[in-house]
C-alpha cells in the first residue's frame, strides 16, 4: 500500500507531502490546480520516462519520493530480497530529475536503473489514465487485460519459455540441414585447417617456454658479461668485496677480545662474508652454464615464426591456437555425425513443438473460458453506466500453428453492441468517445478487482459522465477500496462524495510564482468542496444541503 508520496519542485509544486490510507481516496480541485501533478509524480517514481521541462522553473532538480508498506505482498518482497533490495516490510522508491537532463533512482536507498523502478512498480501500483480507452483498442492490450483478468500471469510465462525453446532448436536443425554440398565443403576445409594446426603441435604451455628461453639466449652475451662483472667486484681482485670484509674481521676480531662491544660488528661481517661466499657460487654456477647457442636460438626463432604466422592466418592470438584446434575439431566432429545428430535434433524440435502445443492449448482454452466471464461482467458494468442495451463479447479466435508466437496461439478481440439487434463489432469501428469512455471504465473495474496490485490510480477516467451513472461509478469505485487501495482523481460531486477520504488540490500565488497546496477535507469543509462541484462560484443554501446529503447518504 502506499503510505506516503513526497514531491519537492516538480511542475508547479515547490513542496508537497501526501499521507495516504486505506480505501478510497479523492482528489479534487479547480481546473488547472495540480490534481494530476500526483498522478505524474507516483508515474515518475515508478520508471516513466522523465522530462527536464517538469522541473520547476528557477530550480535545479526535482525530487519524487514514495515509501511503500510492502507488509502482505510476498512477491513485491520476494522480488526486493532477490535484487538484495529487502528492509524489512517497508519499499522506499526516490526519483531525482535533473536540469541537465539525467534522472537518478533509488530503492531503499540503493541506486536502481529505471528498468527495476518499472519491475516493481508493476507489483505496486496500477495507474488508469483519463486516456487509457486508447489503448483498450489495440489488440495486444485487449489479449493482456484478458489475461490479468484470467489470472495468466504463470501460464503465459510457461508458453513463452516453450516457445522460445523451440524456436532456438529449430534453427538449430535448419543450420544442420544444410545442404549436402555445403557441408562436405566444409568437413574438407575443416580437416585441411585442424591438419595444419595439429601439425604445428602446440602445447598448452610451450608459447610461455619458448618467449623465456628465446629472452635469455638473444641476451645470452650481454648476461655473461655482466656477471663476470659482478664476480670481479665480488672476489677476483684484491680490492673486492668479499676481500676487503674479510681483511676487516681479520682486524676486529682481535680487537674484540679486548672490547667485547666489537663482538656483534664481527658477528655480522662474519655473516655478510659467508652470505658474500655463497652469492658468489651461485653466480659462478650461473654463468658456467650459461652458453652462447646460435643454432639453438635459430631454432627457437623459426618456431616462434611458424607460430605467429599461424596466428595471423587464423586471425587469433597465438596463445588461441589450441582452443582455436579445439573448437575446430568439435566442428567437425559435429559434421562428422550430422545424421546422428540430425536425428536427435528433430525429436527434440518434435517435443519441444509438443510441449508448447500443450502449453498453447491450455491457455487458448482458459482464454475462452475466462473471455465468457469477462464479457458478462463487462456487459453488466456497460448497463449499470447507462448503455441498457449494452455487451461486449471478447472473441478468442484459435491461430493456424504457422502463426504461432510467445503469447500463443490466439487472436484476442474485444467486440461490442451498443444497441439491441446489432451484431457484436470490433470495438473500434463501433463505440462513440463517450461510450468507448464508459466501457473502458467497466472493463478497469471488472480486471483492476482480479488484479493483485495493492494500489489502484484512476486519473479523471469518468469525464464524459454525469447524472446518476457518475454516481454508480462512486459506487464501484468505493467498492474497488473495501479491498484495495484506491486513489481517484475527479472532477464530479458523485464521485468525490464517495471516497473513504477527501484531498483538495489549491494553486495559489504571490504574485511572483504560483505553488500547488493540498488539504485534507472532513466535515463542513468537505461538504463546501462537493457544494462547489455541484453549483460552480455561486455556492447557495440549497446547494450546500445537497452536497451534505449526498456526503451523508454515503457515510452516514
Amino acid at each position: 500500500m502506499l503510505q506516503q508520496i513526497n514531491i519537492k519542485d516538480l511542475a508547479i509544486v515547490s513542496t508537497l507531502e501526501v499521507e495516504l490510507l486505506p480505501g478510497m481516496t479523492v482528489l479534487t480541485g479547480e481546473t488547472g490546480a495540480g490534481k494530476s501533478i500526483l498522478v505524474d509524480a507516483l508515474g515518475l517514481v515508478l520508471g516513466d520516462r522523465a522530462d527536464t521541462g517538469m522541473i520547476r522553473n528557477d530550480c535545479d532538480r526535482a525530487e519524487i519520493t514514495a515509501i511503500f508498506d510492502t507488509e502482505g505482498l510476498p512477491s513485491v518482497n520476494q522480488w526486493l530480497e532477490e535484487n538484495a533490495l529487502d528492509n524489512d516490510g517497508q519499499c522506499i522508491i526516490r526519483r531525482v530529475l535533473l536540469r541537465n537532463g539525467s534522472s537518478r533512482a533509488f530503492i531503499n536507498g540503493s541506486p536502481a536503473p529505471l528498468k527495476s523502478l518499472q519491475e516493481l512498480g508493476n507489483q505496486l501500483v496500477d495507474i488508469h489514465g483519463q486516456h487509457a480507452h486508447q489503448s483498450l483498442l489495440r489488440r495486444h492490450h485487449q489479449r493482456q487485460l484478458l489475461d490479468e483478468f484470467a489470472g495468466h500471469a504463470e501460464r503465459c510465462r510457461e508458453t513463452a519459455e516453450c516457445y522460445l525453446a523451440w524456436r532456438e532448436a529449430e534453427q538449430q536443425l535448419t543450420t544442420l540441414q544444410a545442404s549436402v554440398e555445403e557441408r562436405t565443403a566444409r568437413i574438407d576445409l575443416l580437416r585441411y585447417q585442424i591438419n595444419e594446426l595439429g601439425t604445428l603441435n602446440l602445447g598448452e604451455t610451450e608459447l610461455d617456454e619458448l618467449l623465456q628461453e628465446h629472452g635469455l639466449l638473444s641476451n645470452a652475451g650481454n648476461i655473461i658479461e655482466r656477471c663476470n662483472f659482478a664476480l670481479s667486484w665480488l672476489d677476483d681482485e684484491e680490492s673486492a668485496a668479499l676481500s676487503r670484509i674479510n681483511r676487516a674481521y681479520g682486524e676486529l676480531i682481535d680487537l674484540a677480545g679486548i672490547d667485547p662491544g666489537l663482538k656483534s660488528t664481527c658477528e655480522l661481517l662474519d655473516s655478510a662474508g659467508i652470505q658474500i661466499s655463497e652469492a658468489l657460487s651461485s653466480l659462478r654456477h650461473f654463468a658456467d652454464n650459461l652458453e652462447l647457442d646460435p643454432a639453438r636460438l635459430a631454432h627457437l626463432d623459426q618456431r616462434l615464426q611458424e607460430i605467429h604466422d599461424l596466428a595471423r592466418k587464423y586471425r587469433c592470438k597465438p596463445e588461441e591456437i589450441p582452443p582455436r584446434l579445439n573448437q575446430l575439431q568439435q566442428e567437425l566432429d559435429q559434421l562428422d555425425n550430422a545424421d546422428t545428430h540430425l536425428a536427435t535434433l528433430k525429436q527434440q524440435v518434435e517435443t519441444l513443438w509438443n510441449a508448447y502445443l500443450t502449453q498453447a492449448n491450455g491457455l487458448s482454452n482458459s482464454r475462452q473460458d475466462a473471455a465468457r466471464r469477462l464479457g458478462t461482467q463487462v456487459s453488466e458494468g456497460m448497463r449499470s453506466l447507462g448503455m441498457p442495451n449494452g455487451l461486449l463479447a471478447v472473441e478468442v479466435t484459435v491461430l493456424d500453428e504457422a502463426k504461432a508466437s510467445v503469447n500463443g496461439l490466439d487472436q484476442i478481440e474485444f467486440l461490442v453492441s451498443a444497441n439491441p439487434g446489432q451484431p457484436p463489432k470490433p470495438l473500434a469501428k463501433v463505440a462513440s468517445g463517450g461510450e468507448l469512455s464508459r466501457i473502458s471504465l467497466a472493463i478497469q473495474v471488472a480486471t483492476a478487482s482480479c488484479t493483485q496490485v495493492p494500489t489502484l490510480i484512476f486519473d479523471e477516467v469518468d469525464v464524459g459522465i454525469g447524472g446518476g451513472i457518475a454516481e454508480i461509478v462512486g459506487r464501484l469505485l468505493r467498492q474497488l477500496g473495501n479491498t484495495q487501495q484506491v486513489l481517484c482523481v475527479t472532477h464530479l460531486p458523485q464521485v468525490a462524495s464517495q471516497g473513504h477520504q477527501h484531498l483538495l488540490v489549491e494553486k495559489g500565488s504571490n504574485g511572483q510564482e504560483t505553488h500547488t497546496s493540498l488539504g485534507r477535507l472532513e466535515g463542513d469543509s468537505r461538504v463546501s468542496e462537493i457544494a462547489r462541484m455541484l453549483g460552480g462560484v455561486e455556492i447557495t443554501s440549497h446547494t450546500l444541503n445537497h452536497a451534505r446529503e449526498m456526503v451523508e447518504r454515503v457515510h452516514g
